[in-house]
């Protein structure tokens, strides 16, 4: 009899520690797939502030593609392919050129090689004023001249774009702290394409 209940005894073990163990590989392939996807496909930001409103609110929380302009591999200058460069109207999360420790959400306004100046609330990109709706919704203020903070917005200012940079403004751009500000966008900043709010749940949308 006490045979019989030490076998029993000793399968029901190994019959949890084989349970246990199971759970364990599920949580820690789960983890790393979660890993995976938040670093190289699709990461959650959450808005902290106005300046992309209407497009984004305070508290939308979004998702943003990460491998479209190809992913940066953490702890090195090295990006995975892209499936194509970052273009004009994308709103664009990055790494800001100001605090390396923060990630700032603005749209794109111009590419390296070209010159931008903000006239009369529109946007001029190599002397055409940009018509897309996208820019055309918004009015984009001037600096004041007495902004010693503002670098490359002041009135009858022509900005050249470095190459393999952008120039990048917030929609709202009378509350942003943008390329007006502190300058230019590097390529290696940039961490993705904001593509979706997916909460709350009646702003859920396509961003464009």
């Amino acid at each position: 009899m006490d045979n019989k209940k030490n076998k029993n005894d000793k399968y029901n073990k190994n019959k949890i520690k084989a349970v246990i163990k199971e759970w364990v590989e599920s949580i820690v392939v789960a983890l790393i797939l979660a890993l995976f996807i938040r670093t190289f496909i699709i990461q959650a930001f959450k808005i902290p502030t106005g300046s992309m409103r209407n497009t984004l609110l305070e508290g939308d929380a979004i998702l943003v593609n990460k491998f479209i302009y190809g992913a940066k591999v953490p702890f090195t200058n090295f990006r995975l392919p892209a499936l194509r460069q970052p273009k004009r109207g994308d709103i664009i999360v990055f790494v800001a050129p100001s605090d390396p420790k923060k990630d700032f959400i603005k749209r794109l306004v111009a590419q390296g090689g070209e010159t931008v100046e903000i006239r009369n609330g529109s946007i001029y990109v190599n002397e055409q004023e940009l018509t897309d709706p996208v820019f055309r919704k918004n009015y984009y203020y001037n600096c004041r001249d007495i902004d010693s903070f503002c670098k490359y917005g002041k009135r009858n200012q022509k900005i050249l774009v470095p190459e393999n940079s952008y120039f990048v403004l917030g929609d709202n751009s009378g509350s942003s702290q943008d390329s007006r500000y502190w300058g230019f966008v590097p390529y290696q900043n940039i961490v993705g394409k904001a593509i979706l709010i997916y909460w709350p749940p009646w702003r859920i949308r396509i961003l464009k």
